[in-house]
């Protein structure tokens, strides 16, 4: 394996905490390009990849904190409410473990102000990400893997792959790069690599989680249209992060950009409206995650060149899942994993410059505008 900086460093390591059975193409969506059969079982098989994650992380004696109390999204509008609505009527019609919560239930897991109902999944778990990570990366150690840190790749074709420090030849090369993919040469339009940032709190008193609830650890968003989400840790902390940070022209990555203040102030005071009140903060980060031009993410094998990626934030389980598809598919083994509708999925490229930076700001501009313009009716 070869990383260019220490394994945890991108979004595997910074990331939310959430290891959840989400795909960010609606099951309705997947289901009129590939068929109903095959739209549920890719989501039965992230929803199962969430319990994979914590089979292995205990075979391997990882400490991660992952605990399973699923997810809530709450609806704290009007508009919101119909959204939760609308997203329960797709699940029922598909067989999808999604319920739909009144205002009451709602509030009594995640006791969030102006709460009008939601909606509640089993299939997320709350996990620290970053001994994830570094336990699994121990792990393939312990099993024969030579992980080369602090070795850039450059460019990749079949059979070799250029780093900063020499060729490395192979029979397959894998490519799983995800925020950090347009910096590979030739692939600066496959993935846009956009930022999500968070805040944690300072540990919270016994008084504070009596208000907030999330007792059993459940994962929490809302039906907003700019998304954000948050955890309670194991050690008592809100992790809370969202997007909103903008994109940044030629699908730049650079390390400044982990740090927006302007974001971590509007997160900040995100979290105070959600829960009515204004809480310490004493960590901030942040970090790119990768965007396919339609969303869709994908794991696949052709020519000698794999590739896994394109989570779009939400990779913890999908990772897991992409890894032991790639596995079969590198062997030859016909599976069910290998016939799954995101195998060999091919996203057009993004637009070049400056379409590409007008149109993902742009539509993060009216996405904030939208969200606005909701809060503001009654």
């Amino acid at each position: 394996m070869l990383e260019a900086e220490y394994a945890g460093f991108g979004a595997s390591g910074r990331n939310g905490g959430w290891c959840s059975g989400l795909f960010p193409v609606p099951v309705s969506a997947l289901a009129r390009r590939h068929g109903r059969d095959a739209a549920v079982a890719m989501h039965r098989a992230l929803a199962a990849s969430v319990d994979e994650v914590g089979r292995a992380a205990a075979a391997e004696g990882i400490d991660c904190s992952f605990a399973k109390g699923g997810t809530v999204a709450l609806a704290r509008s009007a508009a919101q409410l119909r959204r939760a609505e609308a997203s329960a009527r797709e699940a029922e019609e598909y067989g999808l473990d999604v319920r739909l919560l009144d205002a009451a239930a709602a509030a009594g897991i995640c006791g969030a102000t102006g709460v009008r109902g939601g909606t509640f999944s089993p299939d997320c778990a709350s996990l620290q990400p970053a001994t994830l990570v570094r336990g699994l990366a121990t792990a393939v150690e312990r099993g024969g893997v030579a992980i080369y840190e602090g070795t850039r790749a450059l460019r990749l074709s079949r059979g070799s792959v250029v780093t900063d420090h020499g060729t490395v030849r192979a029979d397959v090369v894998v490519r799983a790069l995800e925020g950090y993919t347009s910096g590979l040469a030739g692939h600066r339009h496959a993935l846009a690599p956009v930022y999500s940032l968070m805040i944690a709190t300072e540990p919270l008193p016994p008084s504070a989680w009596e208000r907030i609830g999330l007792a059993r650890r459940e994962t929490f968003t809302d039906y907003r249209h700019l998304i954000v989400y948050g955890q309670r840790t194991a050690d008592d902390r809100l992790a809370f992060g969202g997007r909103g940070a903008p994109y940044h022209f030629g699908s730049r990555v650079r390390p400044a950009y982990d740090r927006e203040p302007a974001v971590f102030d509007a997160l900040r005071r995100a979290l105070a409206d959600l829960f009515g009140v204004s809480m310490p903060v004493e960590y901030r980060w942040g970090g790119p995650l990768g965007i396919p031009r339609d969303w869709m993410p994908s794991v696949g094998l052709r020519d000698g060149v794999a590739w896994a990626g394109g989570y779009v934030g939400d990779g913890v389980a999908a990772a897991n899942l992409a890894g032991r598809t790639l596995a079969d598919l590198i062997t030859g083994a016909g599976t069910d994993l290998t016939g799954l509708p995101w195998v060999g999925h091919r996203s057009r490229r993004w637009e070049p410059e400056p379409l590409r930076w007008l149109g993902i700001n742009s539509v993060r501009h009216a996405t904030a505008l939208r969200d606005r313009l909701e809060r503001a009716r009654p």
